[in-house]
């Protein structure tokens, strides 16, 4: 009998620059292959999908802002950094900024151990991208949530 997985539930947003384009952040684990995602991390008991994405765009880019509605959800499975099994609960949130100054000084100490560099991705360099990026219809989703 299979274990069942813990929902992990957790909020990502879509952050775009005056240019559209998505700001992803490069992840180095030492079990796996590098991979990219949006900002965003795992909702605290208690809080809110939309106070967990107001959070992380703080903690991970230094950006005060509400994040706005949700724009789509992601349900996956897979395993985390700290190598626990889960099915992921993602919700995304679209927000554009006009100063795309990201500050990475609030990263935690695992963060600053395998988020090492981000970048800024213009759409059609997304379903291209020689490495893997999360989710892997994030060009396809991103043009859905901006109706292209």
């Amino acid at each position: 009998m299979t274990a069942q997985r813990r929902i992990r539930r957790a909020s990502r947003i879509l952050l775009l620059n005056e240019a559209e384009e998505l700001l992803l952040f490069r992840f180095t684990p030492n079990d796996r292959a590098p991979f990219w995602c949006a900002p965003g991390g795992e909702a605290e008991d208690g809080e809110t999908y939309e106070e967990a994405a107001t959070r992380e765009l703080h903690e991970e880019t230094g950006i005060h802002a509400d994040c706005g509605p949700e724009v789509t959800r992601v349900i996956s499975d897979f395993v985390t950094l700290a190598g626990e099994p889960v099915t992921g609960d993602d919700r995304y949130f679209l927000l554009r900024v006009a100063d795309p100054a990201i500050d990475t000084a609030g990263h935690t100490p695992t963060e600053q151990a395998v988020m090492r560099e981000y970048r800024w991705f213009a759409r059609k360099e997304i379903a291209g991208w020689p490495e893997t990026i999360y989710p892997e219809d994030m060009s396809e989703m991103l043009g859905r949530v901006l109706g292209a």
